[in-house]
């Protein structure tokens, strides 16, 4: 199969990207149109696309910092949606597959971030999907690796990327089983939210318990984190709890992190628990998540 047969007129492709509107949230796997960041996506490349985002002022759960810069965090979920968005409109992926994220990254130029102005920031991104992977009849694409790199005002600011891989409904079904979709949140001691750089307490991912710092949300229905169902902790939950991880590790000085990766090593369950590791080295930090079956994710996160 040819995934590059789909590419646009070139007319089309050259002319403006626009911020008017959102993309179709399930095109996304969002179930909240609010958490929608993509306004349009277009082909100029057999595997080259131009994307705009919307990064708006007033998110409920990455809000700007003091010095109007977004959160990175706006970085990595661009780069999710993309990576959903991109196979489903223009690889021909099915709408029923599962998207699971092997890896992600991310890098941020601090001296030429944007600010938020008033409304939203109009953030281009440049994505090119490379280390394509298909099924034995070389039909259907079962993986990709992405990379993107993101502008505003004409000036990159940060780059991102990740590998994904897409499983059938059989086939995840297999994998999976029955595997519990939700959990409630227990009645551990948390961390105050102003020591994590938050401030909600419902925003909230880690708990404590006899020393262990655990995978456990205030809100097992946050709407951002677990916007959906799912029989799985969500990569940009783990993402986030390992940034609380090392925000409480160094007592608070280490709140927002400019560049990064995590690895999934396997599927992180909502329950038991998963704990959570992080060590310090300067302004780096280290984590993995481990439950009774071993080491499930493990990434490092660095700060400016």
């Amino acid at each position: 199969m040819d995934f590059g047969q789909r590419t646009q007129d070139s007319r089309e492709s050259l002319s403006s990207l626009s911020w008017s509107r959102t993309v179709e949230r399930e095109l996304v796997h969002r179930i909240s149109v609010a958490e929608v960041l993509l306004t349009d996506v277009r082909q100029y490349g057999p595997l080259a696309f131009r994307a705009a985002a919307a990064w708006t002022r007033s998110h409920p759960t990455f809000p700007r910092g003091r010095d109007d810069r977004h959160s990175p965090w706006m970085v990595v979920e661009t780069l999710r949606q993309l990576g959903i968005y991109i196979p489903l409109r223009h690889l021909d992926v099915p709408p029923t597959v599962r998207c699971l994220i092997s890896d992600v990254s991310f890098d941020l130029d601090v001296s030429a971030e944007p600010r938020a102005p008033h409304g939203a920031s109009e953030i281009t991104c440049l994505a090119t999907v490379g280390g394509l992977r298909t099924d034995r009849t070389g039909t259907m694409l079962t993986g990709l690796r992405m990379r993107v790199d993101f502008l505003a005002g004409g000036r990159t600011f940060a780059h991102a990327a990740g590998g994904a891989r897409f499983l059938d409904a059989g086939r995840y079904t297999q994998l999976r089983g029955r595997a519990a979709t939700a959990v409630a949140s227990g009645g551990r001691p948390r961390p105050e939210p102003a020591l994590l750089g938050l401030e909600s307490e419902p925003d909230v991912l880690v708990s404590l318990e006899d020393g262990d710092l655990l995978m456990d949300p205030a809100d097992p229905r946050h709407p951002f984190f677990f916007d959906h169902g799912t029989d799985h902790v969500p990569g940009m939950a783990l993402l986030e709890a390992a940034r609380q991880a090392v925000a409480l590790r160094s007592g608070g000085h280490l709140v927002r992190p400019v560049s990064g990766r995590m690895t999934a090593l396997r599927f992180t369950e909502h329950t038991p628990h998963a704990v959570i590791h992080c060590s310090l080295h300067g302004r780096t930090g280290f984590f993995s998540f481990r439950q009774s079956d071993g080491q499930t994710a493990e990434g490092v996160l660095r700060y400016s």
